[in-house]
């Protein structure tokens, strides 16, 4: 008992304490005026105001941009507002003031959230986004801080108890946090894992050669480079940089299944996400008994692959981290409302999800892309880049696609990963043009 109530307390006691399910978290409320959720420079994202009533009222001033991650407290507990509850119905005022209140029958004033998004990155992301739907996630690799996170379409938390019937009923799971909860095909984002699979097994990858005549034959269909392009003779540079769709379902056909599932775990399919928001785990269908059509299909990053946008931030932040995946955070500190310090996170290692060595090379292989590739919007922005487009078909509506976009700012001391995707796009809105649109707001 005794050896079960140490673990309890180490392991267990502060996922029981935050959990929404806890009615004692609900007493506090009656005597601590819950606290301020803040930006990482200090900018109110939620706050509580009392009324002329005497209600009080919890407020977004940024109304649908951070509804997603910041969450909302009516209707029951989402997003930083669930995982952060203790912290904001716990004062860690000075005891003077807080006895002083007591007398007075007044609430003491909780702790405030200082979070590591950034107002200005946000909202640079989600215009960018405008009425599309779909998900941008943006990563510091070398401390794992998410400085961005925007899910669309959203709401406002503001109203969100008179909306709730209309929301529930809406089709389009407005609810749902699509960068951590959202699954999609990944497209020729995915040709990185391949492109590192390729590395692993084949230690003449450096020399490795295919002429694309814009088709390839798997099985019973054809596939086709997009658009209809002819590439001719490529290396695993060019390969990557003009996402040649033939080519890697060459050497998709030329995998070991085992071998390229052993790596994608390594990378996290099929695995827990490091994070404290809800998730969906991403899933790689690979099995033994995959024929060569379906290994070419998921080689280009089709085929039944699942991933989130949040997920292939964490893959683009460790080959910007020289293969070390840094565990992701959303809270920088916990303050008392006077600002004095009560608890702060510091940048932790997660995993190594591969070599130093692997992720220069593709850092590499994905500079290309931005030089003179599919991405070759970033190539004379001020700042180097390097990253990965994608367009993953999710129907038979072939003038629709799914847009991605994974991308590096600074290739050589990394400041920013950003990972995007967007539904449904018709071509005009392009997942690489939102992160350019990013990473210009960031510098």
């Amino acid at each position: 008992m005794m050896g079960y109530i140490v673990y309890f307390n180490l392991t267990q006691s502060r996922e029981f304490i935050r959990s929404p399910y806890n009615q004692r978290q609900d007493s506090l409320a009656d005597r601590i005026k819950r606290g301020k959720i803040l930006d990482r420079n200090g900018k109110v994202l939620a706050r509580t105001e009392t009324g002329e009533d005497g209600k009080e009222q919890r407020e977004y001033p940024y109304g649908d941009m951070f509804a997603h991650v910041v969450g909302y407290t009516a209707q029951g507990k989402t997003g930083l507002e669930a995982i952060e509850n203790s912290a904001l119905l716990t004062s860690n005022a000075f005891f003077f003031e807080k006895f002083q209140r007591e007398l007075k029958d007044e609430k003491n004033v909780g702790d405030n959230v200082v979070t590591t998004l950034d107002v200005k990155i946000q909202e640079a992301a989600y215009d960018a986004l405008g009425s599309s739907k779909g998900a941008v996630v943006a990563i510091e690799p070398s401390t794992g801080k998410i400085v961005a996170m925007v899910s669309k379409p959203d709401f406002d938390p503001n109203t969100i108890s008179e909306d709730w019937e209309e929301l529930n009923e809406d089709g389009r799971g407005v609810l749902v946090n699509r960068a951590t909860q959202g699954q999609y095909a990944p497209g020729s984002t995915f040709k990185v894992v391949t492109a590192l699979e390729f590395m692993r097994e084949d230690s003449g990858f450096r020399d490795y050669s295919y002429r694309c005549s814009g088709e390839i034959e798997a099985g019973s269909n054809t596939i086709h480079c997009y658009g209809g392009k002819v590439h001719g003779k490529v290396d695993l540079t060019d390969s990557l940089a003009y996402s040649c769709n033939t080519s890697f379902c060459n050497i998709g056909s030329g995998l070991s299944v085992e071998k390229f599932k052993k790596t994608a775990k390594r990378l996290l399919f099929d695995a827990e996400l490091p994070s404290e928001l809800p998730y969906k785990k991403s899933k790689f269908a690979l099995d033994r008994h995959a024929g060569t059509a379906e290994r070419m299909m998921t080689a280009m990053g089709q085929g039944q692959t699942q991933v989130s946008p949040y997920h292939m931030a964490l893959i683009t932040s460790a080959i910007a981290n020289s293969g070390t995946l840094m565990k992701p955070y959303l809270v920088d500190s916990v303050t008392s409302h006077t600002g004095t310090i009560v608890s702060k996170n510091r940048p932790d290692k997660y995993k190594e999800l591969m070599t130093a060595k692997e992720a220069a090379r593709l850092k590499k292989y994905m500079e290309s892309v931005t030089d003179y590739g599919t991405a070759s919007v970033l190539s004379d922005v001020g700042y180097t880049t390097a990253g990965k487009t994608g367009t993953a078909e999710y129907s038979s509506d072939k003038e629709k696609d799914h847009s991605w976009f994974i991308g590096i700012a600074n290739v050589d001391n990394p400041d920013l990963v950003v990972s995007v995707v967007i539904e449904s796009s018709d071509g005009t809105s392009k997942a690489v043009n939102v992160a350019k649109k990013v990473f210009d707001a960031y510098y």
